[in-house]
């Protein structure tokens, strides 16, 4: 690991230097000096003099021992929340360019909050990258990051959602339109509905990916409306295993219509509304108002446009 011992910000006219920032980071990581210098690659003694010099020209601690451990003084916490504002921006400038210098644009990083959307972005990767030779694309699940604090950290470069937020320093833009449906085996007993009601799914096994309740369309826009909830809910994380319980009576699923239309070629289900007007929803893809000027990174939403 290099560090740059370089002035990234003063206060009170005393210098901050970068690895006082790293020592911060490391120390409330880790939760202890020992194991904090050896991720740094420092000696415990050099960790605690380069602290105690910084503590000296501030006139003021940064740690407070409790107990056995270390607490941060408010000038403490202030420098870490600094630290984890600007670490990540450091790291990523430098992580480009090392691209930039062994002539590669780099990795473009999807997060995917959409189980479903997976299919999707299959047919939006492969003209990307053939477009694109000299970008690399990385997809992470869900669970793998924390959605808007990813793109905020520089931990992913775009963000795959149905649910946008408006807040400064982001934007999104829709890159298409579905409906969520209801999905059952063609010998289901709901399966010649043109639409169901809620009420209908209280003696039912509801299948769905493994998404808390608040962020799915079906409780939040159908069933918890009216008050209903289904007899049995169970996760699935795999969309194919989902459709096979499905095809196989051992429950429902509501998913994007497009994406059942696909299965159904090969497998019998069948497709119902959620109430008479249907669920229609939008996917979105997120990015960091900063990188909109990004040719490769404005390359992938035309490349959404072409699906």
């Amino acid at each position: 690991m290099m560090f740059f011992h370089r002035s990234i910000n003063y206060i009170h006219g005393f210098m901050i230097e970068r690895i006082h920032l790293e020592i911060l980071r490391s120390m409330q990581q880790t939760g202890s000096l020992t194991a904090a210098s050896q991720k740094l690659f420092l000696t415990q003694s050099a960790l605690s003099h380069s602290i105690k010099k910084l503590e000296e020209k501030l006139g003021t601690k940064l740690w407070q021992k409790e107990g056995r451990g270390l607490r941060l003084t408010r000038t403490g916490q202030y420098l870490l929340n600094t630290a984890e504002r600007l670490l990540p921006q450091f790291e990523h400038a430098e992580l480009r360019a090392r691209q930039y210098a062994q002539g590669q644009l780099g990795t473009l990083r999807i997060g995917m909050e959409c189980h479903p959307c997976y299919q999707w972005l299959l047919k939006v990767v492969g003209p990307y990258l053939t477009d694109w030779p000299g970008v690399d694309v990385d997809v992470k699940q869900k669970f793998q990051f924390c959605a808007v604090g990813a793109l905020f950290n520089y931990e992913i470069d775009v963000l795959v959602t149905p649910d946008p937020l408006n807040k400064e320093g982001l934007l999104f833009k829709p890159v298409f339109d579905y409906e969520q449906i209801l999905v059952v085996s063609k010998t289901h007993p709901l399966s010649k509905q043109a639409f169901i009601r809620a009420e209908q799914l209280s003696d039912q096994t509801l299948i769905t990916h493994p998404v808390e309740r608040e962020r799915l369309d079906i409780y939040q826009q159908f069933l918890l409306p009216a008050q209903c909830t289904p007899k049995i809910h169970k996760t699935i994380e795999s969309t194919d295993i989902m459709l096979q319980m499905v095809a196989n009576g051992r429950g429902v699923a509501a998913l994007p219509k497009w994406l059942v239309n696909e299965y159904a070629e090969k497998m019998p289900l069948t497709t119902i509304s959620l109430g008479g007007k249907g669920i229609h929803k939008q996917i979105f893809l997120g990015i960091l108002s900063a990188d909109e000027s990004l040719d490769f990174v404005r390359a992938f939403f035309d490349c959404t446009q072409t699906i």
